[in-house]
């Protein structure tokens, strides 16, 4: 589908905001005829804002009754209206209601605070105001999405705006959070906009907090329940007395520092497995010890820790178990591309050559990391496109990508609003 520039005053052809044209059809006759709005989602997501804000803006613009959150994703308004106008009317929106006052970048987020609309530019950092007087901008107000309450395309949008805005500071990270333990560290995961917050109504945060602070009351010696002896001599003799199908998360192949097993990361996934034979089952490991755990190796921010994870923390129940470890996996991929393809490719090192019995369930998989939030729309696509031997054998990879060719078709059409239209 054609694309042009987010600000169409800028006749850059490298221009890197990029948003698809708006595709209309005109449908009905007389009194009856209306205006369909086909990919209307999708410039949305572009702009990281709801498509109910633009669809209401051309309600306001032209004089025109909408409809607001249809279930088929039919943006409606009535009337005969062609694409070259809504164009024009989106042109308006975005100089308003999104585009920084200041650099003039659309890497904004909007927040709503004290009857106010407020721009949270990612690019120069600037806190600006929206009109109020803007018919919109009551329509912003009184409805702004409650705290925790975000709906899909709305997380997606900003999900976007949040990796444009990693991608710009490039090699601006801070260095200063560094572990000793990973030479390929990447730049963007130590960006302070990524850390935890403690005040956040993050789940995974709150349990993390209250976790630990369950573990300063503690004796000193019950504390050894939180942590193993990670000398070289007692992993070994440890990994000695595992049984087979749990010894694979000791070996972590393909590691870019090319450090061997008895590595931070290797620790960590002896210490899923050997905790989940002394519990009797992954599934009573719980998340905040995996991450607290993670955090004493200094690794939870780095993206092979992801890697770990994917073949230490999961079974044969692993479309469900996405699920249910979604908090502590999404706190740790937002952190950019390169943790969300980590993820992947630990998955695909596990099912294709740990557990090739989960071969057929790869679409539950990748739908369960997607409905979850946790890997993105443009990474699986990516993903999808060809084979990679950066963690497995080619053959291996092409293997697994195949099998989730479903989950990929569903994907694309999902995003096709033609299609879906024609259906």
């Amino acid at each position: 589908m054609a694309t042009v520039n987010v600000r169409r005053d800028v006749t850059d052809p490298f221009y890197r905001y990029k948003m698809e044209k708006l595709q209309s059809k005109i449908e009905g006759k007389g009194n009856g005829i209306k205006t369909v709005i086909v990919n209307l989602s999708s410039v949305a997501n572009s702009l990281a804002r709801p498509p109910s804000y633009i669809i209401k803006y051309f309600g306001f613009e032209l004089g025109a009754q909408t409809t607001l959150n249809p279930n088929d994703d039919r943006w409606i308004i009535n009337g005969a209206h062609q694409a070259s106008k809504l164009q024009e009317q989106l042109d308006g929106f975005i100089n308003k209601f999104v585009l920084c006052k200041q650099c003039k970048n659309p890497e904004t987020i909007v927040n709503i605070k004290d009857g106010r609309i407020l721009l949270d530019c990612k690019a120069c950092g600037r806190i600006s105001e929206v009109d109020l007087r803007l018919k919109l901008s009551s329509f912003i107000l009184k409805n702004a999405p409650k705290k925790g309450k975000k709906d899909k395309s709305t997380k997606k949008a900003e999900r976007k705006a949040r990796k444009e805005a990693e991608a710009a500071a490039g090699e601006n990270g801070s260095e200063n959070g560094s572990s000793p333990h990973d030479s390929n560290s990447d730049h963007a995961e130590e960006n302070g906009d990524v850390e935890l917050d403690a005040g956040s109504d993050d789940e995974l945060t709150r349990k993390i907090n209250a976790g630990a602070k369950d573990l300063d009351g503690v004796e000193e010696e019950k504390e050894i329940q939180w942590s193993v002896d990670t000398s070289e001599e007692a992993v070994r003799a440890r990994a000695k007395d595992l049984p087979d199908d749990l010894k694979r998360a000791l070996v972590i192949e393909g590691d870019e520092d090319g450090e061997g097993g008895d590595n931070v990361y290797s620790q960590l996934g002896e210490w899923i497995v050997q905790t989940a034979k002394e519990k009797g089952g992954l599934d009573k490991v719980e998340d905040t010890a995996i991450y607290l755990k993670a955090q004493e190796l200094g690794i939870e921010k780095k993206h092979r820790t992801l890697t770990v994870l994917a073949q230490a923390a999961f079974d044969n129940n692993m479309p469900k178990q996405v699920k249910h470890r979604a908090a502590m996996l999404k706190t740790m991929t937002k952190r950019g591309d390169k943790h969300e393809k980590a993820l992947l490719g630990g998955i695909e090192r596990f099912v294709g050559k740990d557990k090739p019995e989960l071969i057929n369930k790869v679409p539950a998989i990748c739908l369960a990391l997607y409905e979850s939030d946790i890997v993105s729309e443009e990474v699986f696509k990516a993903w999808g496109t060809k084979a990679s031997k950066k963690y497995v054998d080619l053959a291996t990879s092409k293997k697994v990508r195949k099998s989730a060719a479903d989950f990929l078709k569903w994907l694309e059409e999902a995003e096709s609003e033609e299609e879906t239209d024609d259906e």
